[in-house]
């Protein structure tokens, strides 16, 4: 595995090294290289630095193109406007460099400098309930981090924080107990997520009609709390065929969604419970929490109600229940104590934004967290309808999440059937398993492609059409380079360093060579979107190679070579790139 220096960080290193000789007081100064249409590169660093050392920046920038050699890396350097720097770099520079990039396995993307250890809580979906559009946005947003930060050689460890303790199960239990068939199964068979579902749905309806109108039931079902809080064992038996069907259910919507969650990293609400207790002990003896009006409170300066008067975020409430607030910095203490984690990372709703400011800062006083260790919140929007209000079905209820799936994978396969109707590529089975492909990863691209912290509209035709920034459009860049790679006969790839580039090689060349510093970008900012920022251009960008530079069809056979290795890392690299944001490139399209 050897990473490739990428030319922007080349040639950064050649500019300062020349800044530093013309102004050696300017040692180590960035010479803010950035990619420019004017040239490859601009730097424009020089203005500020003749600034602070009273020069003249065109005469400080004429001598530092004096100290840059030219010939091997850099073709041509010019002053430009009041200072500025515009750099040319050689074709032979850009071919050798994607030659390196292509003998790696990784594509030449370094791995981080000092990895650390994050644990990432994603995709926190609530026992006996059904998945809804809501929970979408935290899988997807949370497993493209994972994958990413892995890929840079951080240590991950994933974890499901499913909502499964709490009042609701008092009435669960409670009815369960005095209808003890209603979770059965049909047959011994492997049970669907659908009958599981099913099963749950039934059963927390009829008790939640029940525990509305019987005051007896109501009173049974609220001692069943007490109960499951004490760890009764006949209670957490039931509790745990809730939990149990529930994970059927769960995990064959994950299934669905072509993810992989392991039981192991499922630990719910309920995995703190023996914490809860000593959490508040260590809060309320360090004088983080206070008592307040019989509650167990954390106050802030900056938080304060509609009424002016501060409002707290409550640990423990007056009547000795635990809130929200006791799990979540129990689960700091556990994730910082016993996993070792150097950054938590939480992709939750937006909306829960002043929660987690408020467990963070609570965490912070009681030197869970502290400048080794650091909590974010990926925090996300909302998903939209077509017409720009929260997504809703007609009759106003939450959209399911598994009709959602079916019908962006059903939208998916009729696009697939028809773009081969004439063509007649692909086998049904084919047809089938690219529609599941295109129409899960168009679900997932379109969330990736939104900044997370931003709302986005949930518009399945857009999704899966053939144009614009899609999945789709990636996919069949994809695919289209397989078909080149297996029509182009005796022709293998290689890189040809001694041909010059027609434009549409370079700018596809240069693009190619930013990955891992896109990669490195994405990691360190949680910021998925990126990368199919990045993605969506590169197709462009081969897109427009393609219409102007034949590939099998070139002048010589050095240029086939050259184009289709051109081709084949472009290939690579948007395999990689979609494979990060847990999208599949079929081979054939």
């Amino acid at each position: 595995m050897a990473s490739v220096p990428s030319l922007a960080s080349s040639v950064n290193q050649r500019v300062a090294d020349a800044l530093a000789s013309a102004l050696p007081e300017a040692g180590g100064a960035d010479p803010l290289l950035r990619r420019s249409d004017r040239a490859d590169f601009q730097a424009n660093g020089i203005l500020a630095l003749a600034k602070k050392a009273k020069a003249n920046p065109r005469e400080l920038a004429a001598t530092v193109v004096g100290g840059i050699a030219t010939g091997d890396l850099i073709q041509e350097i010019e002053v430009s406007g009041p200072g500025f720097l515009n750099i040319t770099i050689t074709d032979r520079a850009i071919v050798e460099t994607l030659a390196a990039r292509a003998g790696d396995d990784r594509l030449g993307v370094p791995l981080a400098a000092n990895p650390g250890t994050t644990v990432i809580d994603y995709a926190q979906p609530n026992v006996a309930k059904e998945m809804h559009v809501g929970h979408l946005r935290s899988a997807v947003i949370g497993a493209a981090m994972v994958e990413i930060l892995e890929f840079t050689g951080e240590k991950v460890i994933r974890r499901h924080h499913i909502g499964d303790w709490g009042t609701q199960f008092g009435m669960l239990i409670q009815y369960l107990l005095e209808h003890p068939h209603e979770l059965d199964h049909k047959s011994d068979e492997e049970v669907s997520g659908e009958e599981a579902m099913s099963n749950l749905n039934r059963l927390y309806k009829a008790s939640r009609a029940l525990f509305d109108s019987d005051e007896e039931f109501k009173t049974r079902a609220r001692a069943r709390v007490v109960d499951l809080q004490a760890g009764d064992a006949q209670t957490l038996a039931l509790w745990q065929r809730f939990v149990d069907e529930s994970k059927i259910y769960f995990y064959s919507v994950f299934n669905k969604l072509d993810m992989d969650i392991q039981d192991p990293d499922v630990v719910g609400e309920s995995g703190y419970n023996d914490m809860l207790v000593e959490t508040c002990k260590l809060l309320e003896d360090s004088g983080v929490a206070v008592r307040s009006n019989g509650a167990l409170c954390v106050f802030f300066d900056d938080v304060k109600g509609p009424d002016g008067n501060p409002t707290p975020l409550i640990v423990q409430k007056s009547d000795g229940g635990f809130g929200y607030a006791a799990t979540d910095l129990s689960a700091i203490r556990d994730r910082v104590g016993v996993l070792d984690a150097s950054t938590l990372i939480y992709v939750v709703d937006a909306r829960q934004s002043l929660h987690f400011k408020m467990v963070f800062e609570t965490a912070r006083r009681a030197g869970w967290l502290n400048d080794e260790v650091k909590a974010v919140q990926l925090a996300f929007g909302t998903v939209l309808g077509k017409d720009g209000k929260p997504f809703k079905t007609r009759e106003g209820e939450t959209v399911r999440l598994v009709d959602l799936l079916d019908e962006a994978v059903e939208r998916a396969t009729a696009v697939v059937r028809e773009k081969d109707k004439d063509r007649g590529l692909l086998t049904e089975q084919e047809i089938v398993e690219n529609g599941l492909q295109v129409g899960i990863g168009a679900v997932k691209y379109a969330d990736l492609s939104t900044s997370a912290a931003r709302d986005y509209k949930f518009d399945l035709d857009q999704m899966v059409s053939l144009t614009g920034d899609t999945s789709v459009y990636l996919q069949y860049a994809y695919a289209r380079i397989q078909s080149i790679l297996r029509k182009s006969g005796d022709a293998r790839p290689a890189a040809r360093a001694e041909l010059a580039l027609a434009p549409s090689e370079r700018a596809l060349g240069l693009h190619l060579d930013q990955f891992g510093e896109l990669i490195a970008e994405a990691a360190s900012e949680h910021a998925p979107h990126k990368v199919a920022a990045y993605l969506y251009q590169l197709a462009s960008l081969y897109t427009t190679f393609y219409a102007e530079c034949p590939v099998l069809k070139a002048d010589t056979p050095e240029q086939v070579e050259n184009r289709l290795f051109l081709c084949d890392l472009s290939a690579r690299t948007l395999k990689k790139g979609m494979s990060l944001l847990g999208i599949r490139t079929p081979e054939k399209l």
